[in-house]
């Protein structure tokens, strides 16, 4: 009995071995050949750009392609060896590639290949490769718009602010959570915490859910923040306040008073400090603007709990996008006023 359940114990360790083995030289395999595709559209961009002909680009891919595919196989068919060159193309950084090559897929880069937006597709890819996302959960995010929704939110950081860059999103997608249209927000706490998983993927990589309704004493008083987590990323406390209305400048006062409370008597040693996300079903921009939220390290952010359909929600967040860029630059236009007045004054 005893020898044969050492046996079973020796024969798992055996197979975790060869099973780990087995990944690493997949992930190697795949590292290779992503390299390798870029190479090759690298090596024929240079050759194309020394020929001045205009119809050598067509003419070489054609042939070589045949010749490629003779050799070696359906890899190098005329459409693979053009998107072999898009993809030297669009991800010139060879160190960049490398590192990604790494963690995605020639697929994943397949996928990123169409994006407009050199910007769109490096977050991305950073974006897979940091939440190790398979090829269907990165489309998904493409489809969520969750560049643009993450470039809308930070439009309301600035350099100063203690927010840094990409931490939220704006509006938020809640349409997992099936909330019917009479909802009240312990509703919607519940929804969320039924649905935790899918909720932080949502929110993104690095949130970890603490607590729901904290409980702060001041002056006596009671005080509940609706939902707590920590950013390990960010090594910070990030408070999280739902509101079913639209938002109300009191709001900012409120989640300003959980911040310095929380900075005072949660923050540990070697963390930052604590920053705030105010969740309203409708905002107010030009109130957002007027309080100068992201000075006191707050963003507000929209959630929606039903998604449009698929044209009209890529037309909403692209106004929206416009609309908060416009925003900004207003601001970094009065900005920049204010200090030429300031520097004529002295």
């Amino acid at each position: 009995m005893r020898n044969g359940i050492q046996h079973q114990n020796l024969f798992s360790e055996v197979s975790a071995l060869i099973e780990q083995s087995r990944s690493m030289v997949a992930v190697q395999a795949n590292s290779t050949l992503t390299l390798l595709f870029w190479k090759i559209g690298q090596r024929i961009n240079e050759n194309v750009l020394q020929n001045k002909r205009a119809d050598y680009g067509k003419q070489i891919v054609v042939t070589l392609s045949r010749q490629l595919t003779e050799k070696y196989g359906r890899n190098f068919e005329e459409k693979n060896l053009r998107r072999m060159l898009q993809f030297a193309e669009q991800f010139q950084d060879d160190e960049i590639v490398a590192t990604l090559s790494r963690q995605l897929s020639w697929s994943h880069f397949l996928t990123l290949i169409p994006l407009k937006s050199q910007e769109a597709k490096l977050f991305y890819a950073r974006q897979a490769a940091a939440g190790q996302l398979g090829v269907r959960d990165l489309r998904q995010l493409i489809a969520r718009k969750a560049f643009e929704r993450t470039a809308i939110a930070d439009t309301q950081v600035t350099p100063d602010s203690p927010v840094p860059p990409g931490a939220f999103k704006d509006p938020y997608l809640f349409d997992f959570l099936g909330l019917k249209d009479d909802y009240l927000e312990n509703d919607l706490e519940a929804a969320i915490l039924r649905e935790l998983e899918r909720f932080i993927l949502e929110f993104g990589k690095g949130f970890t859910f603490v607590e729901r309704q904290k409980r702060m004493i001041i002056d006596g008083e009671d005080f509940y923040l609706d939902l707590l987590f920590y950013h390990r990323i960010l090594k910070r406390l990030v408070a999280v306040e739902l509101k079913l209305g639209k938002f109300q400048a009191k709001d900012k006062g409120q989640v300003e008073l959980y911040l310095k409370w929380l900075d005072r008597y949660e923050r540990q040693e070697g963390e930052n400090a604590p920053i705030g996300l105010i969740l309203c079903a409708a905002g107010s921009r030009e109130q957002v603007e007027l309080l100068e939220m992201h000075k006191d390290g707050i963003v507000l952010a929209e959630y929606w709990t039903d998604l449009p359909p698929k044209k009209e929600f890529e037309r909403k967040i692209h106004t929206l996008l416009l609309e908060a860029q416009e925003r900004q630059a207003r601001r970094q236009l009065l900005g920049s006023s204010a200090s030429a007045a300031k520097q004529i004054g002295d």
